[in-house]
């Protein structure tokens, strides 16, 4: 899933407010399908590789993403716990797990996931660099080892050691998560931790009128961004992932018959884009981004 740089938008986070996990302990190690068949030769530090829906109504997110963006479902089952796989086409997207938070304003969230290539020296660097171990390493067979921390702001972010290689850096289709962005009080702040943490490149995005807009860079390409988090009482600092899509306008529509909400309507972006924000029928949130007339994107920033 290569990231490709958009227009982003300060106003975007003031609609969402990013919450606690609460991850259930498990006994058991589930097996969960590799993110490539057949492994790729490829690794890429610093790419978002992965992305897992928390919520608390899994056979309702399902339809809507399913509906939403064609994407395919695969339940695994482990001792009565599941957890669902998406693929857009043969390509595994996103996954989906259950989550156990009684009474939350929020019953659903995306965590986004770092392709890293030393799962525990990297959790090593996210302590000293001021952030925390959320959720701590775990193997899982054919998929790898992950984890989950907060940032020095607590925004949470998921950690990935594929075992089966990352993707290649190829432009993103349709149903593909294509940006990252994160929404933080101390942008200058939050990129330092992601440079120590992560060894990305900061550099200025040049592309908007804030001096506080940054990239974070790996292979000489831009794999996120960070921008100040509005002023706002409900804003909280989190990351929004964003997925490629065509016909904007008629996925918006589907958006509100399957349940969802739109949060921020589509505006133009640059590349000739739209850009929008919605929330899926659980309160999951998303962003969608339009290349209007398969417009050429920069791989650099």
């Amino acid at each position: 899933m290569p990231a490709t740089p958009f227009y982003r938008l300060a106003s975007a986070l003031a609609v969402t407010t990013l919450l606690g996990l609460g991850l259930p302990a498990s006994a058991s190690t589930p097996t969960f399908q590799p993110l490539h068949t057949p492994a790729t030769a490829e690794q890429h530090p610093g790419k978002f590789v992965w992305a897992d829906l928390f919520t608390t109504d899994p056979v309702a997110a399902t339809k809507f993403y399913t509906g939403l963006f064609g994407w395919t479902p695969n339940t695994i089952d482990q001792q009565g716990k599941a957890y669902t796989v998406f693929s857009n086409g043969s390509r595994p997207v996103a996954g989906l797990a259950p989550r156990h938070t009684p009474g939350s304003k929020r019953p659903s969230r995306w965590i986004s996931y770092i392709a890293v290539a030393d799962l525990k020296a990297t959790l090593a660097l996210v302590t000293k660099a001021g952030g925390q171990v959320r959720a701590p390493a775990r193997d899982f067979p054919d998929r790898g080892a992950q984890a989950i921390i907060a940032d020095n702001e607590r925004a949470p972010v998921g950690l990935l050691q594929s075992s089966s290689g990352d993707s290649l850096d190829e432009e993103t289709q349709p149903g593909d998560w294509t940006w990252f962005e994160l929404y933080i009080k101390e942008p200058k702040a939050a990129s330092a931790f992601y440079a120590s943490v992560f060894n990305y490149a900061v550099s200025p995005d040049n592309r908007t009128e804030r001096k506080d807009d940054y990239l974070l860079n790996s292979d000489n390409r831009p794999r996120g961004g960070v921008a100040p988090l509005p002023d706002r009482d409900d804003a909280q600092p989190g990351w929004l992932g964003v997925v490629r899509v065509t016909g904007m306008d008629e996925m918006l529509v589907r958006v509100t018959k399957l349940g969802g909400e739109i949060l921020v309507a589509p505006r133009a972006a640059a590349y000739e884009s739209r850009f929008a924000i919605i929330a899926d029928s659980t309160g999951g949130t998303i962003g969608l981004v339009e290349y209007v007339d398969n417009a050429s994107l920069p791989s650099k920033p």
